[in-house]
């Protein structure tokens, strides 16, 4: 496990982070969200050892990360830093030897992660010849061409068009084993939410919320939506809730008796098909703003 524990970054007079702790589970995406100068990329680079802390620790199993480990993290920065006029394929192949893989070993891993990312035909290609969007796919190849045993990416979808959205991200999930955290940056809450299974909320230097996204966005437990093939309009009539709004036969309700909603779901089965019952669930980007708020 990957472990941010306590860090604290002053610049001069300005406290960028303010006891920063979060944890970033093996084979977990943990997503990372906030403003601009939250302190996002300043956490990042700490973890990396770019950057120095005033005050706190990363750990990695346990133990203070060293810079020996850290070479066998991957690491996406914020600013890209390939080299423009060099071949794809020949960089790959570089960045997995520096890494410490042999020549057969970093040129395989070079040819699936590029076949994967739909880049194959593209690998003798000098870099700048390609689209901003497919060089952001060749900056997170090289984040991963020699299996890193975690991953730091900082907006790393940014720019990038759906379809490739979708491919990085299966890239993604089938490179993160069992072994491996994965902590990315980025303000596409959608993303976030649909390919993250913990997230980070940081607001002016500090954690403000954190947790599994399926938790947090739960949203409050006495807040229930119902769908049933008919008119709802009748749950204005029970005791015990609290109608909130009514459309047909869409509707959502708190409850006030903890009791009551099991009532409630054998009542509407009783009266038609039920479509959908259950706790209300709380879109991202109102997490975020209740956070940050």
């Amino acid at each position: 496990m990957l472990r941010v524990a306590g860090l604290t970054r002053r610049f001069g007079d300005h406290l960028a982070l303010d006891d920063v702790t979060f944890d970033v589970v093996p084979g977990r995406m943990t997503g990372f969200v906030g403003a601009n100068g939250a302190g996002k990329t300043t956490t990042m680079r700490i973890i990396l050892g770019v950057l120095a802390a005033t005050a706190g620790e990363v750990r990695w199993q346990d133990q203070p990360l060293t810079q020996d480990v850290r070479r066998d993290f991957g690491y996406m920065p914020e600013e890209r830093g390939l080299y423009p006029k060099m071949k794809i394929r020949d960089q790959l192949v570089f960045f997995g030897r520096l890494h410490g893989l042999d020549a057969e070993r970093a040129a395989a891993r070079t040819d699936k992660i590029l076949g994967r990312l739909g880049l194959a035909e593209r690998a003798s290609d000098v870099l700048e010849t390609l689209s901003l969007g497919n060089q952001q796919r060749v900056q997170i190849a090289a984040a991963l061409v020699h299996e890193p045993i975690a991953l730091v990416l900082d907006e790393p979808f940014s720019g990038l068009d759906p379809l490739a959205v979708d491919a990085m991200a299966d890239l993604l999930r089938e490179e993160v084993t069992s072994d491996v955290p994965v902590l990315f940056s980025s303000h596409q809450l959608d993303l976030v939410e649909r390919l993250c299974d913990d997230l980070v909320v940081l607001s002016r230097g500090k954690v403000v919320a954190a947790g599994a996204v399926s938790e947090l966005a739960a949203g409050p437990t006495s807040t229930y939506r119902l769908v049933v093939d008919g008119d709802a309009g009748w749950l204005r009539d029970v005791r015990g809730i609290q109608v909130r709004d009514v459309a047909g036969g869409t509707a959502l309700f708190d409850v006030l008796d903890g009791a009551v909603e099991q009532k409630i779901l054998q009542e509407a089965i009783s009266r038609g098909p039920v479509l959908e019952f259950g706790p209300e669930r709380v879109a991202l980007s109102d997490v975020f703003r209740e956070a940050t708020r």
